[in-house]
């Protein structure tokens, strides 16, 4: 029979799927993936403090993640947002802002507690802002931009509490799968359990992050899937129907074996340029204003693109008044830029934001 996309999909076939998942072009290009992967992880080991990392490249994931769910914010008022951490920002800007604030919540959990159904509801509660849970209320159905039904999630809290115990099983399962191939599987099958109201698509992609920083594939959760799958959504979703209708698991494994590979590549080539610019940024501060230079200022002002007076106190680098002169000596060199909104004052880092949003 012809699937159809209207009813329940409860009989969602359980984890491991029942076909080879490690076929030759599969694992061809999982060596590939890895490759890069591992050489990810290790230059991010060689950036001495790499909050520089998880606090302004994982915004923008957050953007992009929440951009997919037409969740839409710009770069400049996502990172003066985070600068100014009052909550004023616009309702989108809080949300993506929040993504990360879930990815960091399961990040930490990983170090007490495994991957569950109890940390993804967390998650997506973080996300969300609200009390969700397990759906328990039928009715939920995906829908493409022309509002046609593509597909319709198991319905029932039991039927979809089972299905997370068996990803969970699965996930943990001590068996011979590559992690990446393993890490695509358990993505499709928590797509498909659609376990939330609302919030499924950025929870499942923090959970890809979570699963590799769990493997060892990473060592902090910066590898970021949602710009590939922007560029190539209909990709993305014909991967997910392909798996769902046709079961077919090898196309599905490829592109996301393929979007780990490209975006690890990227955000390798980002750091790089970062750790360049940083570098380059203080070598000139130590050579010409040698009075203000300090590596802890400097990773101040690489921690995200807008700085402000009270970051340098609140660093321990100087008081309120010699923090002012610290870095309206560095606009005055010109790595900084001086920029008054309203009664803010900010210093913004244009060589970091225009790494960060290249």
């Amino acid at each position: 029979m012809p699937f159809d996309r209207s009813q329940p999909c409860n009989d969602l076939p359980l984890l491991p799927p029942g076909v080879e998942l490690e076929t030759k072009a599969v694992l061809k290009q999982a060596i590939a993936a890895n490759r890069v992967l591992a050489n990810l992880r290790g230059l991010a080991a060689q950036i001495p403090n790499q909050g520089v990392l998880i606090s302004s490249i994982v915004l923008q994931e957050a953007r992009l993640s929440s951009e997919i769910e037409n969740i839409v914010t710009t770069d400049d008022e996502l990172y003066r947002a985070d600068a100014d951490g009052d909550g004023k920002a616009d309702p989108h800007t809080k949300e993506v802002l929040r993504y990360r604030e879930a990815l960091n919540h399961g990040f930490r959990a990983l170090k007490d507690r495994p991957l569950s159904t109890n940390l993804f509801v967390e998650i997506v509660r973080i996300i969300k802002q609200s009390d969700l849970d397990v759906r328990a209320i039928p009715g939920v159905v995906l829908k493409n931009d022309a509002g046609d039904v593509v597909y319709t999630p198991p319905a029932g809290d039991a039927v979809i509490r089972d299905k997370l115990s068996n990803l969970e099983k699965f996930i943990h399962a001590d068996d011979d799968i590559d992690p990446l191939i393993k890490m695509a599987v358990m993505h499709y099958q928590f797509e498909a359990i659609h376990p939330f109201p609302d919030g499924n698509g950025r929870t499942g992609r923090i959970l890809n992050l979570l699963y590799l920083v769990d493997k060892g594939l990473l060592d902090i959760p910066v590898l970021f899937l949602s710009r590939y799958i922007i560029a190539n959504k209909a990709g993305y979703y014909e991967g997910l129907r392909g798996v769902t209708e046709q079961h077919n698991w090898e196309n599905w494994l490829l592109y996301m074996l393929r979007a780990v590979e490209s975006t690890a590549q990227q955000t390798f080539d980002q750091v790089n340029r970062i750790r360049t610019v940083m570098e380059q940024v203080r070598e000139k501060v130590q050579r010409e204003a040698p009075g203000v230079y300090s590596k802890d200022l400097i990773e101040v002002i690489f921690r995200q693109p807008y700085t402000k007076i009270q970051f340098v106190v609140d660093a321990g680098i100087a008081k309120r008044q010699t923090a002012s002169t610290y870095l309206q000596a560095l606009a005055g060199l010109g790595v900084l830029r001086e920029s008054k909104q309203g009664r803010e004052k900010y210093y913004i880092n244009d060589a970091l934001f225009a790494e960060l949003v290249a």
